[in-house]
C-alpha cells in the first residue's frame, strides 16, 4: 500500500502527514495534465522515461517521474527520500510556478506585438491609400468638393454692409466733442518713443474708433516708430482669460503637447510639442488694442506685463527635448529664444482708474475721453444722417440729445428712424424729421437723460448740487426742512437712506457751521434733508451744499437756482477741495446752470476755455452766502 511505503511519524499525524503529501503530489501531477493535456504529457513522460514512475503506486516513484516532467531532466534515477518530500515538492511548484509567469508574460507580449503590428499594417495601408489618391486626382473627394463650393457660394452671398460700419467715422475730423483726447493720444503715439496708454471714458464715446484713426494717421508720419504696414490688432478683454491648464491662450500664446492636445501630425508622431502664438506676436511692431482691458483676468494681465518688459513670449513644455535632433528649427527657436513681442499696448475700459490693476496704471500714460455734450451728440445724429444719404431736422437731433449722451446710441437711434422711414414710405426718405424719432424713442423705453432743474427764481430750502456719476457729471437737487422739535432740545435729524452715511455725517458738519453762524441749535428742530431721486452721494463734496438747503430752510432766506455748488464743508466754515471737478462742470453746462462755485484750491481743475456756465473759486461758507443771496 502506498501509506506502508511512505516512511513518517506513527500513529494518526504521521498518516495525516503522509495524506498531505501525497495530496500534494496528486495535484501536482492535475495541473500538469491541466497544462500540457492529457495526451501531451503522456507523450512528454514516454520521452523523459517517466510513464512507469508516474503510473506507480509509490508516491516517491510518481514524485521522481513529476521532477523529470517539470526539470525536463531524463537522467533522474533515484526517488527522493520520504524526509525531503516538503522541499522537492516546495521546490517542484516554485519552478513551475516560475514557469507559468514566464509563460503568461511571453503571452501577453506576444498579444501586444501582434497588436502593434497590426495597427502599423493598417497605418501602412491608409497612407499607402491616400498617396494613391493624391497621385489619382488629389485629397478632394465628391463630398469635400460639395462643402468647398457651399463654401464658395457663401462667400459670394453677403450684406453690402452693416449699418453702424456704414455710419462710423472714417475721419478724425468726423469724430464729435473728443478733440483734446485726440490730440493727446496722438502725442503719445506719434512719437518716435511711443507710450503704452489706457483710455478712459464712458461708453459710445468713440474711444476705439479714435484709436484705429489715429494710429493711422501716426503710422504715416516721417518720425513714426510704426513702419507703414504696421499692424492693428484687436482683442476684448472681457472674453480673455487666462487657463491655468495652459492648454488655449490666445492672447500670449501657448503649447499643444504631442499627445493630449493635438500638435500638428507629423510633430506629433515624433513625440514633438507645437508652440500656437498668440495675439501679442499678431501685433509684433504695432499696436495691440484691448477694449475693456479693466475686465481682464487680473493673473492675465500680469502675464501680459510680463511680455511688455521681456518684448518676448517664452514658451516651455515638459514634451521638448532640445537634444532631439527631429526637432524643426522654428520650434527649437520658439523654445530657447521665445517669440517676439513688441509692441505699443493701448488699452480701453469704462471703469475709472482707482479701479485698473496700478501695476498695469504704472506702465501705461493715460488719455481721458470726456462725456458728450448735448451738442455733440446732436452733431454726431446730423452726421450720422449724413451718411445715411438724409436730412435730419434740427429738431429730431435735440430729440436725440435729449434722450441719450451716447455717440454709438444717437447713430443707432438715427438708424432706427431711416429704417422707419423707409418702410413707411416704400422708399428712401429725403429728410428725418422729430415726429420719427420720437416713434424710435418711444419703442425703445428710452428715458430723458436729465430732468431740468434750474428756476429763474430764488427759492427756500432747495440747493443745486454737483456729483459724478462714472464719468458724468451729475447736477442734484437738494431740498431741505425745518420744524420747530416736539420736545425741545430733542430735534431729530431725517435724511433719505440711499445717500449714504457719508451724506449723513454732512449734516452733522452743517449744523456745528449753522450755530456758529446763526446762533441756533439744530437739535431744538427736526430737519429733513432729501436728495430728490434718491441719488447715492459717495464722498463729502455734497456737504456744502447740505448746509445751504438747512441754512436757507431754517433761516427762510431764498437762495438763486441757476447757481450749482461743491465742496466740502469743515467745522470752521471753510470750504475744502473735492474732486472729480471737471465732470462736475460739464454736467453742470448740460443742465444749463449759469454759474458753478468750486472750492478755491479747485481753481486749477477747471478745463481753460470753460465758457458758460462761470465757475467762480469760493474759500468760505460766508463767500458762497455773498453769491447765492445775490
Amino acid at each position: 500500500m502506498a501509506e506502508e511505503s511512505v516512511q513518517g511519524p506513527r500513529g494518526s499525524s504521521g498518516r495525516r502527514s503522509t495524506r498531505t503529501l501525497e495530496r500534494r503530489i496528486a495535484a501536482l501531477h492535475e495541473l500538469l495534465v491541466q497544462i500540457f493535456g492529457p495526451e501531451r504529457l503522456i507523450l512528454r513522460a514516454g520521452k523523459l522515461q517517466a510513464i512507469k514512475d508516474l503510473r506507480s503506486e509509490d508516491p516517491a516513484r510518481r514524485l521522481l517521474a513529476l521532477q523529470k516532467l517539470v526539470y525536463e531532466d531524463p537522467s533522474l534515477t533515484e526517488p527522493p527520500a520520504v524526509k525531503d518530500f516538503p522541499r522537492v515538492l516546495r521546490e517542484l511548484e516554485e519552478h513551475l510556478a516560475e514557469q507559468l509567469a514566464r509563460r503568461t508574460l511571453e503571452d501577453e507580449i506576444e498579444k501586444r506585438v501582434s497588436e502593434k503590428m497590426q495597427e502599423r499594417h493598417e497605418e501602412y495601408l491608409r497612407d499607402i491609400r491616400i498617396q494613391v489618391l493624391k497621385e489619382e486626382g488629389g485629397p478632394e473627394t465628391a463630398e469635400t468638393q460639395k462643402k468647398w463650393e457651399h463654401l464658395e457660394a457663401l462667400s459670394r452671398r453677403g450684406l453690402k454692409a452693416s449699418a453702424m460700419a456704414r455710419v462710423r467715422p472714417q475721419r478724425l475730423e468726423e469724430v464729435r466733442g473728443q478733440q483734446a483726447a485726440i490730440r493727446q493720444l496722438q502725442a503719445k503715439l506719434g512719437s518716435p518713443f511711443p507710450q503704452h496708454v489706457i483710455l478712459y471714458g464712458p461708453p459710445g464715446v468713440g474711444k476705439t474708433t479714435v484709436a484705429r484713426l489715429v494710429f493711422e494717421q501716426v503710422r504715416r508720419l516721417p518720425f513714426s516708430a510704426f513702419a507703414a504696414d504696421a499692424p492693428f490688432v484687436e482683442a476684448d478683454g472681457a472674453t480673455l482669460r487666462w487657463d491655468p491648464r495652459e492648454v488655449t491662450n490666445p492672447l500670449l500664446g501657448s503649447v499643444h503637447d504631442p499627445i493630449y492636445q493635438g500638435a500638428r501630425r507629423d510633430l506629433a508622431d515624433s513625440g514633438i510639442p507645437e508652440p500656437k502664438l498668440g495675439l501679442v506676436t499678431e501685433a509684433h511692431g504695432g499696436i495691440l488694442f484691448i477694449d475693456e482691458i479693466g475686465e481682464m483676468d487680473l493673473l492675465l494681465q500680469n502675464k501680459l506685463l510680463k511680455v511688455l518688459e521681456d518684448k518676448r513670449v517664452r514658451f516651455d513644455s515638459p514634451y521638448y527635448d532640445p537634444d532631439d535632433p527631429n526637432v524643426p528649427r522654428y520650434v527649437r527657436r520658439l523654445f530657447e529664444e521665445g517669440a517676439p513681442a513688441d509692441f505699443i499696448l493701448v488699452g480701453a475700459t469704462t471703469r475709472s482708474p482707482e479701479e485698473i490693476s496700478p501695476a498695469l496704471r504704472s506702465r501705461c500714460a493715460e488719455v481721458f475721453f470726456d462725456p458728450l455734450t448735448p451738442e455733440a451728440v446732436a452733431q454726431i445724429a446730423v452726421d450720422t444722417a449724413a451718411r445715411l444719404g438724409v436730412v435730419l431736422a434740427p429738431e429730431a437731433a435735440r430729440a436725440i440729445a435729449d434722450y441719450t449722451l451716447e455717440g454709438r446710441r444717437a447713430a443707432t437711434l438715427v438708424v432706427d428712424s431711416y429704417a422707419a422711414a423707409l418702410l413707411d414710405r416704400g422708399e428712401a426718405p429725403e429728410r428725418l424729421g422729430p415726429e420719427v424719432v420720437q416713434e424710435v424713442v418711444g419703442h425703445a423705453r428710452l428715458e430723458r437723460v436729465q430732468v431740468p432743474l434750474v428756476r429763474p427764481q430764488p427759492a427756500v430750502g432747495r440747493v443745486l448740487g454737483l456729483a459724478v456719476g462714472g464719468y458724468q457729471g451729475i447736477v442734484l437737487e437738494i431740498e431741505a426742512a425745518v420744524f420747530p422739535a416736539r420736545e425741545a432740545g430733542r430735534g431729530q435729524v431725517r435724511f433719505n437712506e440711499t445717500a449714504g452715511s457719508m451724506a449723513r455725517d454732512s449734516v452733522f458738519n452743517a449744523a456745528a457751521v449753522l450755530r456758529r453762524l446763526t446762533g441756533q441749535d439744530l437739535r431744538q428742530y427736526d430737519v429733513h434733508v432729501n436728495v430728490v431721486g434718491g441719488a447715492n452721494i459717495d464722498g463729502p463734496s455734497a456737504g456744502l451744499a447740505i448746509f445751504l438747503a438747512i441754512y436757507s430752510a431754517l433761516t427762510g432766506i431764498p437762495l438763486r437756482q441757476d447757481v450749482a455748488v461743491t465742496g466740502e464743508i469743515a467745522l470752521s466754515g471753510a470750504v475744502r477741495p473735492v474732486g472729480g471737478v471737471p465732470e462736475k462742470v460739464l454736467g453742470a453746462r448740460m443742465q444749463g446752470v449759469q454759474e458753478v462755485l468750486v472750492p478755491a484750491e479747485n481753481a486749477g481743475d477747471v478745463p481753460p476755455g470753460t465758457g458758460r456756465p462761470r465757475v467762480r473759486p469760493v474759500a468760505t461758507v460766508e463767500d458762497v452766502l455773498a453769491v447765492l443771496r445775490g
